[in-house]
């Protein structure tokens, strides 16, 4: 028998599926959604009638047999993701762009009784993120888990929040100017998504360069908050603002461009937006699809990148996309229920 769809977020988890839709406009039609709108690909979203605070119960929980660390494989190779960093920084040379954030995809295989619950609670218990969450919908095909530390759009009744990480570092002294500039650059370029929805003069920066811990590395985060004009829906509120600024670049379009380009595969749910909306009480939290594992036939899935702009250099870039996926993928090689 297939397992039982269910979502999870933060202390909340949902249960008793309603139906699954592919269309935003649906959420405005009442109840509270649990969301996945890939980078690329068709968006997710399902409706669940019962919301309960806690932990899920074990009943609902499959195995998880551990990735063998050797076997992941990358969508760019050190020399190939080196390379991308070159040519987007010639971009840069060139005026054509300020910022890109590229990526790689990494890929490993799973064991068919792999659960993506399973690895949820290893993932809660082993890299405790503020917007972890994760989605299992047998019948569509979709598996996610996140240890997310990134919020991409809160909502509580007309005002919205974002923020957006720029700057990652192993201690709070490796954080360079160069991460300061970027983050800096990027909450321009989500205030004015967000002023595409909002009432004028409502953006504002409430938090700029935030030094966050978080396992193994620390961030800098901004947040900005705005008040949405009167007849915004989901729909209005996503086409300003998605897909997150943090994880393309400025301007986001020429960003985009390059992008297409320069990455060897799509990212999928990675970089994306996952989290849940409830449309009765005009409340939402999505999260940055980041520190993200999802299945895709017989393997898991987990994307990494970095911000690139003309001071960046090549080999520490990369390293920094190795630094975000070391504690993720030593947590997956954990095996459930047995490792503690």
């Amino acid at each position: 028998m297939a397992p039982e769809p269910i979502a999870r977020f933060g202390g909340v988890f949902a249960t008793e599926l309603e139906c699954v839709s592919a269309d935003i406009r649906d959420v405005e039609r009442g109840g509270r959604w649990a969301v996945a709108i890939p980078f690329s690909g068709q968006p997710v979203m399902a409706r669940f009638g019962q919301w309960e605070q806690g932990q899920i119960p074990e009943r609902f929980l499959g195995t998880w047999g551990g990735l063998d660390p050797s076997s992941w494989v990358s969508s760019m190779d050190a020399t190939q993701y080196m390379a991308a960093v070159e040519s987007t920084r010639i971009r840069i040379s060139l005026g054509d762009v300020y910022q890109v954030n590229i990526c790689r995809v990494r890929s490993s295989p799973r064991q068919e009784s792999d659960d993506i619950m399973a690895l949820d609670r290893l993932l809660a218990r082993g890299n405790p993120a503020p917007y972890g969450g994760a989605m299992r919908l047998p019948e569509q095909g979709v598996h996610i888990a996140s240890a997310s530390p990134e919020l991409f759009l809160s909502r509580l009744g007309d005002v919205i929040e974002s923020g957006p990480i720029k700057g990652t570092a192993t201690t709070p002294e490796g954080i360079s100017t160069k991460d300061r500039a970027e983050n800096i650059m990027i909450v321009d370029l989500v205030r004015n998504d967000l002023s595409r929805c909002a009432e004028t003069g409502s953006v504002r920066v409430t938090d700029l360069l935030d030094l966050q811990d978080h396992p193994g590395l620390v961030q800098l985060v901004s947040t900005i908050t705005a008040r949405l004009v009167s007849d915004a829906g989901w729909p209005q509120i996503l086409a300003a603002t998605f897909p997150p600024g943090s994880v393309t670049g400025a301007p986001k379009s020429s960003a985009l461009q390059v992008i297409k380009e320069l990455e060897s595969e799509e990212r999928a749910i990675y970089c994306g937006a996952f989290g849940w909306i409830d449309a009765d009480s005009n409340q939402a939290q999505l999260a940055v699809a980041i520190r993200t594992f999802w299945f895709d036939d017989h393997q898991v899935k987990f994307g990494t990148g970095a911000g690139i702009t003309w001071n960046s250099n090549a080999q520490a870039e990369w390293d920094e996309t190795e630094l975000k996926a070391r504690r993720l993928s030593e947590v997956a090689s954990w095996k459930y229920p047995t490792d503690e």
